[in-house]
């Protein structure tokens, strides 16, 4: 299967006017940051008023330099970290402040693929038990229920039943990626949230693995959510993207928008940096430079201006919001049209 054919296809599967399978609303995860001895000096802001939402049957990316809180947003939907405020709305159903018990049918069909599959699978377990056990606990399947639809996923995968009597260590990278989206699959979600799948991955093993996510995504009917560092991969797969700054959404909108056009300094830098064709990188726009500053101690007004080389002293004064200023296109940044 060509993933630039599929791609086309992949972008007209969510409607524009289809209710929000994910919402998410002024989502904030605060960790508490203490001294050595333990007490509590300030807030770490991982996640500060972060707003988006997802249809049905779309790819949403997020994207951002290392330490932004992509992570962090997806392991927050997800309620690994308890939100610290705002509401998160899925399928209809408030799940922000649900407790486990409450949560677990609906948090079924929300699924996380961890960036490091291999640690997510116990090593002193063989493949069929660590996909048996997610259907053991959300499920009241047969014990031969249960095992042909382990079978029938690892088929969906690409992987040989054989490898259900393997042990993780004994499979490739890929492969273990490949049985984190079984593991996945068996309790047929609607959302996955993808955290940097294709990282540590060789280029050809990357283009296998994306067209699999294409695949499983028509089989199943799946919604992604791609976290990731590659801008090349995120332009290729995704429908819309979400630019991460320290712990915002600086950007956001259709991909051929915001790749084409974008509006914020720091996405425009990101894009610059990107690898071309025949190994060159476009550096005339690239200025990007230094770490982002300290997340316990934030800048006032625009966080990203102490990087900017476009910054007044407005930005300095007040925080910009998030604003629709074009169809479909939203940025956060005083002096953008």
């Amino acid at each position: 299967m060509s993933l630039a054919g599929e791609t086309s296809a992949v972008r007209t599967a969510a409607r524009a006017d289809a209710p929000p399978l994910l919402d998410v609303a002024a989502l904030r995860k605060y960790f508490p940051v203490r001294d050595v001895w333990q007490r509590q000096v300030g807030w770490l802001k991982a996640l500060d008023d972060v707003s988006l939402f997802v249809r049905k049957g779309e790819i949403l990316g997020i994207v951002g330099e290392s330490g932004c809180g992509k992570s962090t947003l997806g392991k927050t939907i997800m309620g690994i970290h308890p939100a610290t405020d705002g509401k998160i709305v899925f399928e209809g159903n408030d799940i922000t402040k649900l407790r486990p018990d409450k949560s677990r049918a609906l948090r079924r069909r929300l699924q996380y693929s961890y960036q490091d599959p291999g640690a997510s699978l116990d090593p002193r377990w063989k493949i069929r038990r660590s996909l048996h056990e997610p259907l053991v606990i959300h499920t009241e399947l047969s014990a031969d229920a249960r095992e042909k639809r382990v079978r029938a996923i690892m088929r969906s995968v690409g992987l040989p039943e054989t490898h259900l009597d393997l042990y993780p260590h004994e499979i490739s990278g890929g492969q273990q990626r490949r049985v984190g989206l079984a593991r996945i699959l068996t309790l047929q979600p609607t959302l996955v949230i993808l955290d940097e799948p294709t990282s540590g991955l060789d280029v050809s093993v990357q283009a296998t693995v994306l067209n699999l996510f294409l695949d499983l995504k028509k089989e199943f009917g799946l919604t992604y959510m791609f976290i990731s560092h590659d801008l090349s991969v995120v332009r290729m797969i995704c429908d819309r993207v979400a630019v991460m700054y320290l712990g915002k959404i600086v950007e956001m909108g259709a991909i051929e928008s915001i790749f084409s056009a974008p509006k914020h300094p720091y996405t425009q830098s990101l894009l610059a940096a990107i690898p071309q064709i025949g190994g060159r990188k476009v550096t005339d726009d690239f200025w990007l430079e230094g770490e982002p500053p300290d997340p316990t101690n934030l800048p006032s007004g625009c966080r990203f201006r102490t990087r900017c080389p476009l910054a007044e002293s407005r930005c300095a004064q007040s925080e910009p919001p998030l604003i629709e200023k074009r169809p479909h296109h939203a940025d956060a940044c005083w002096l953008s049209a």
